[in-house]
Parts: C-alpha cells; sequence; structure tokens
C-alpha cells in the first residue's frame, strides 16, 4: 500500500510541474494517410473554446487556467473522425487525423434525396432561424497582411530645364523607392454589436504592427531633398501643369477622355495639400482602433447573408449552378458538399458544406473566375485579378444559432503607367515667357498588391441593443510596432497561428 501511494505521489510531482509547462499547446494536424496539413481544424475543450489551425494545419492554444490534465481535447474536420483524449495524452509534435467513414443516419438518409436546388432553397428558407442576428459581444482576432510590390519601373527620360532634376536623380529616385513592402497587423479586441457596417463598437485589447520602418525613413529623407530643390528653383506664385493627369489626389475619367491639362493650384496650396496629407496620415495612426473597427463592419457586409454582399451564391441562388459532390460529417454532424459556378456573368465559384439536419451553411469557399475590376485607358492599367475566401460557422450550444467562427478573405490587383509625363511650370506675374520649367519623361511602370484579412471570433457573450448604445469606445492603446515577429508578443493570449512568412520577417538593419 505504502509503495502504491509513493508510486501516485512521484507521478504527480513528474506530471503537475509538466503540465504547467504545458499550459500553451502547441502542434500540427494533418491527414492520417497522406500526411497533408490540414488547414482550420477546430481545436477545443468541453465547453467549446477553443482555436482553429492556420493555412498550414498549425496551432497554439493558450487553455484557461483552470484546465486540468484529464480534461478532453477534441479535433474535428469535415470529412475526419472527431478525435477526443485527455490533455496529458497529447504529447506529439504533429496530430493524425483519420478520413471518416460515412454511415448516415435516419435524417440524412430522409434528406439525401433533395436536389441542390432544394437543399439551396431550404438554406434560404431558414436563414433567419439559423443565424445569430442579435447584438452580441465578440471577442476577435484579426490580422491583416499587406504585400505591395514594383513588378516594373522602366522611364526614359526626356528633358529637365532643372539641373538637379536629372536622369542620376530620377535614378536615384527609383533606387530609393522600396521594391518590395510587407506589413502586418494584429489586434485582439472585444468588438460590440451585429453583423451590419453600421453597430459596431471596439474593445483594444492588444495590438502590434510589423513592417519595416526604414522604407519610411528612406521615403521622408526623399521627400525632403525633392521639396528642397523645388523651393531652389521655384518662382514664388508659379504654379504647374501636368499634362498626363496622374498626380494629384483624384484623377477625373472625363478629363483623361478630353484630354484637357489640369492646372494645379499654386505651390503654397500644394504644399498645403502635402501637409494635409500628413495630418491624414498621423491620424490613421493615432486612430488605429477606429480603422480597424470600420474594417471588420465591411468585411461582416460581405458575408453570403448580407442581401447588398456580392458574395451572392445564396441570396441571388438562380444565378448559379449548383452540383453534388458529397457527403461527409463535421463531427458528428452530416453535410452536404455542394460545388457552385456562374451560369452566365457572376464573379465566383466555389464550395459550400450544407448541415443535412437544419440547413445551415457551415462553410464556404470561394474564388473569383474573372478580374472583378478591370480598365486600360491612355496609358494607365488596373485589374484586380484575384479575389477569393473561406467563411466558417459554428452553431452555439446555448441558443442553437450560428455564429462566425472564422473568415479569411484575399484579393491582388496591378496598377500600371505607360504613357508620357509633363510637368511644366508657368508664373503670370514675371514678364516675357509665362513657361519657367520644364520635366518631360516617359513612364512604363507597374506595382501590385495584395492583402489578407483574417478573422477569428474566440468567444460570444449576448447582449442587446441598450448594452451597445450604452458601451463607449476609448480605446488607449496604440500598436506595438515590431521590426521581427515577436512570439512573446502574444503569450497568454489565443490567436490563429502565424505562417511561416510571418515568422520569418525582418526588417533591413
Amino acid at each position: 500500500m505504502q509503495l502504491k501511494i509513493t508510486r501516485l505521489f512521484i507521478f504527480i510531482l513528474l506530471s503537475f510541474p509538466f503540465f504547467l509547462k504545458s499550459q500553451v499547446i502547441s502542434s500540427k494536424v494533418v491527414d492520417a494517410k497522406t500526411n497533408e496539413a490540414l488547414p482550420f481544424v477546430n481545436i477545443f475543450l468541453a465547453n467549446k473554446k477553443g482555436v482553429i489551425t492556420n493555412a498550414e494545419g498549425k496551432f497554439t492554444f493558450q487553455l484557461p487556467a483552470n484546465t486540468k490534465p484529464t480534461d478532453s481535447l477534441f479535433i474535428s474536420f469535415i470529412g475526419y473522425e472527431q478525435l477526443g483524449k485527455p490533455l496529458q495524452e497529447f504529447t506529439e509534435e504533429v496530430i493524425l487525423l483519420n478520413p471518416k467513414a460515412i454511415e448516415l443516419n435516419a435524417v440524412v438518409v430522409t434528406n439525401s434525396n433533395l436536389t441542390p436546388e432544394e437543399v439551396i432553397d431550404k438554406v434560404k428558407e431558414n436563414i433567419q432561424n439559423n443565424y445569430n442576428f442579435n447584438f452580441t459581444k465578440k471577442k476577435i482576432f484579426f490580422r491583416e497582411s499587406n504585400h505591395q510590390n514594383f513588378v516594373k519601373t522602366d522611364y526614359e527620360f526626356k528633358k529637365s530645364t532643372i539641373d538637379e532634376l536629372n536622369k542620376p536623380f530620377l535614378d536615384s529616385v527609383l533606387n530609393t523607392l522600396p521594391k518590395k513592402y510587407d506589413y502586418y497587423s494584429e489586434i485582439l479586441c472585444d468588438l460590440y454589436g451585429d453583423y451590419s457596417k453600421e453597430n459596431q463598437k471596439i474593445n483594444m485589447i492588444k495590438a502590434s504592427e510589423l513592417y519595416d520602418k526604414t522604407n519610411e525613413v528612406g521615403m521622408s529623407a526623399l521627400e525632403d531633398k525633392f521639396n528642397d530643390i523645388i523651393k531652389k528653383n521655384v518662382k514664388p506664385n508659379s504654379y504647374f501643369k501636368i499634362k498626363s493627369g496622374l498626380f494629384g489626389q483624384k484623377v477625373e475619367m472625363d478629363d483623361m477622355v478630353s484630354g484637357s491639362d489640369q492646372d494645379s493650384t499654386k505651390v503654397a496650396v500644394a504644399q498645403e495639400e502635402i501637409e494635409k496629407q500628413k495630418k491624414r496620415e498621423a491620424e490613421r495612426k493615432e486612430n488605429f482602433a477606429k480603422y480597424r473597427r470600420n474594417t471588420l463592419g465591411r468585411i461582416f457586409k460581405t458575408l453570403f447573408f448580407d442581401e447588398d454582399s456580392n458574395r451572392n451564391f445564396i441570396t441571388k441562388s438562380n444565378r448559379y449552378e449548383f452540383t453534388h459532390v458529397d457527403f461527409t460529417y463535421l463531427g458528428d454532424a452530416a453535410v452536404y458538399v455542394m460545388d457552385f459556378e456562374p451560369k452566365r456573368k457572376e464573379d465566383y465559384k466555389g464550395r459550400v458544406y450544407v448541415n443535412a439536419d437544419d440547413f445551415a451553411i457551415v462553410r464556404i469557399d470561394y474564388e473569383n473566375v474573372k478580374p472583378l475590376k478591370s480598365f486600360s485607358l491612355f496609358g494607365i492599367s488596373f485589374k484586380q485579378y484575384k479575389s477569393d475566401g473561406i467563411v466558417l460557422f459554428q452553431k452555439n450550444q446555448t441558443n442553437n444559432k450560428y455564429d462566425l467562427k472564422y473568415l479569411e478573405s484575399s484579393n491582388a490587383s496591378r496598377f500600371g503607367i505607360r504613357r508620357p509625363l509633363k510637368i511644366i511650370e508657368k508664373n503670370k506675374h514675371v514678364k516675357g515667357r509665362r513657361k519657367q520649367n520644364e520635366l518631360f519623361v516617359k513612364l512604363d511602370m507597374a506595382t501590385t498588391a495584395a492583402n489578407k484579412y483574417e478573422v477569428v471570433v474566440f468567444d460570444i457573450d449576448e447582449s442587446d441593443k441598450s448594452v451597445f448604445d450604452a458601451f463607449k469606445e476609448n480605446n488607449k492603446i496604440s500598436a506595438t510596432y515590431m521590426p521581427t515577429y515577436n512570439p512573446e508578443f502574444w503569450k497568454g493570449y489565443n490567436i490563429i497561428e502565424p505562417n511561416q512568412a510571418i515568422k520569418e520577417f525582418k526588417a533591413a538593419e
């Protein structure tokens, strides 16, 4: 008896400190047969608190403080057997999930005879009952990634009457411009409201920005140098004619079509406008939380059940062709898997997963089938060539309503300029020639831009409009700047695991 107690005591001593270390559990989920990473897998405790894997199948789960080693952790993914076992048994660096054999229950057997169109009709009939459109308080992690690249920076130097604005200087401008710019923003917040764009209030908890500040320093120095040249060579009361219509806050298409020249305001007013731009940028940084709150509101407007969303696969389902692909399981719930594609001119194709019991859409994957925006006129071209995303919903066991669990949205575009550019200084107060100086180049440049939004909803508490109205935003927390990714920054908080590109990001020294 004494020996058994001693062994038990030793086991507790050995396992207890191990479990303290394991208050954070990290692993990778893969297919047991193919060894391929499984993205967007649900990792949760019995109380449904949890996280999801990232696109690389990786996750880090900060366990609640009262979690015990014997508590069960569950792993659930569409088409795979749900895995559940005590936390103390999750010791592997890689977790294997096995594909699930389909055994249809009575409800599914009955519903399996429905055509794709009948399934979608039932989805539409049950939207108001299935989804939670009430006011809530959501704990959200939101990551924004932006990437810009100069893919072409050619130009032909034709003429300059200002000695300093010569070809070597313009070459230095192009050399100073960052050919590649990456920016990442991460926030953890409480978001009060519903799914409308207007009803959103944010309480910032923690935030970071990851980018290379040296790009800003370089551009600032270049701007100072350019301004110095202008001050030395441009006469008071001068104004500019830009014979390309490329510069300025707004390019009016009517003016470009008519071919008319656009006079700028006087130099003093132009300088005032530059200062206004700087002020707006400073306000953008100062209003960091407000900008994120508005972005989340715009993202919610893209959800399939919003009448104005261009992701109109369901609201305007008659414009799409749906086909059955599979019957499978998400945990214990059987789901229809159906592909859709446009019949005529719609923008997207994709796949929907529909719960066979209550006809709620639990997942949508979509991608564009053609450029969403495209034009080319007078040497200026623009094309938004990519728009895709993934949306996951999860059923709340307390009210049997579905809430947003995860959203990923990506888009990419290309902007090009191939046309001559003349900047002519004129001054009506100078006797004789009104034309004072001229810079003439032929441009052939192009940039690409790509951005991605990732939204994870961890906790949802029921609320109402009175709570929403009473809540006052007071976001004093600003984003912490990081030149390299610091995994310690989010220690103690649940987020979606960053991908390898974020982990390896490093600003130039």
